[in-house]
């Protein structure tokens, strides 16, 4: 009998680091597309106007590579050692998501994948495509097919090994290898992970509205939130992990052994008063390798000082304060909401009154005129 041409490839992405190695096909019909088309059509994309230009592309492998046969699909787990969620008790530290307290993880990925990805192209003989979710391929629909896991009632990949916590590539190949089979749905009954959003952001199991997603506003949402949501994120300033860390399946989850995607101790409940103080060079140098770097400086004090807003430390006042005089807008913005959350009503309407008439930009007008005393 001849050996099984996926072993080879299995091998080598266990001796890469891989944690998860599957295949499936790339070409069968799916009904993921549909899926992404109502989503987008229903407008619950937000301001990611790329997921709407590039919808065509995305709503099937073989429309954005008609040469691709199968998906090899590898995981990396990055799960933490402890349940991240009670460390938000802590009103005067920020969060930040656990898959972004190490290095970005399309850099720790990607060169991996490049690399077996020369390995199968030598092996087969054919062309070979590698994705690290910056592409226009539904790596999470393809990963269920090859029975990686499913998305779960959070429209996450959730895994009966791993739990929530896994890192996704992809290798699109010309050649045709066996499929593995499908994983199917094993929530059940369960909805507890549609119970914890603080945003109420799942309109029915398996939907998402990104436009409430605290992880959307925080990354890729580039003005000032919608006051609804301010007070929801609590001292969530970079991604959230809610509908993650509760989920009944993470029972078997591992902590991850990549010493790369391993919590930094810098970026576990840092505290908002020494983020607030950040300059841009400061913030590039904390972040470097994060991928909290790529929303920028100002996006991310904006978070900040939403997070401090909820704080109640009045000690914090100073830090919201020392913003009111930024160059952008949406950092002043957020300074005048935090303060108006922190000071006592005459104290803050004294400080309305003193810096309202001196304020050109109409979003941050809109701020002090808009707060409540």
């Amino acid at each position: 009998m001849a050996a099984d041409p996926r072993k080879f490839i299995r091998d080598s992405a266990s001796a890469l680091g891989f944690d998860v190695c599957r295949f499936a096909s790339a070409s069968e019909p799916w009904s993921a597309g549909e899926r992404l088309a109502h989503f987008v059509g229903a407008g619950r994309h937000g301001d990611m106007s790329w997921m709407e230009t590039t919808l065509e592309r995305r709503a099937h492998p073989t429309t954005m590579w008609a040469e691709a046969k199968t998906a090899i699909v590898l995981g990396l787990n990055y799960g933490p050692g402890h349940d991240p969620l009670p460390e938000m008790a802590d009103r005067s530290a920020g969060y930040i998501s656990v898959y972004a307290r190490g290095d970005d993880y399309h850099d720790v990925i990607k060169g991996r994948l490049k690399t077996l990805a020369g390995q199968v192209a030598a092996r087969t003989g054919e062309d070979v495509k590698v994705f690290v979710d910056t592409a226009p391929l539904m790596e999470k629909p393809l990963a269920q097919r090859a029975g990686v896991g499913w998305q779960g009632k959070h429209t996450n990949l959730l895994s009966r090994t791993r739990g929530n916590w896994l890192f996704l590539g992809v290798i699109l190949s010309a050649a045709e290898f066996e499929p593995d089979p499908a994983e199917g749905e094993h929530c059940g009954a369960c909805t507890t992970c549609l119970d914890v959003c603080p945003t109420q952001a799942f309109p029915a199991p398996f939907q998402l509205d990104a436009r409430r997603c605290l992880s959307y506003l925080t990354i890729e949402f580039a003005g000032p939130w919608p006051v609804e949501f301010r007070g929801a994120t609590g001292s969530r300033i970079y991604g959230c992990d809610d509908c993650l860390a509760v989920c009944p399946w993470n029972k078997f989850a591992v902590a991850s052994q990549e010493s790369r995607v391993q919590a930094r101790e810098a970026l576990v409940s840092p505290r908002l008063a020494d983020l607030a103080g950040l300059d841009d060079a400061a913030f590039r140098a904390l972040f470097a390798k994060s991928p909290v770097k790529r929303i920028g400086r100002d996006r991310f004090v904006r978070n900040v000082l939403y997070a401090i807003g909820n704080s109640g430390d009045s000690g914090l006042i100073g830090a919201a304060r020392a913003l009111l005089d930024e160059p952008a807008p949406v950092v002043r913005g957020a300074a005048v909401w935090a303060l108006s959350r922190l000071m006592d009503g005459t104290a803050f309407a004294a400080l309305r009154a003193e810096r309202l008439a001196a304020e050109a930009d109409a979003s941050v007008q809109a701020e002090w005129t808009g707060a409540a005393l």
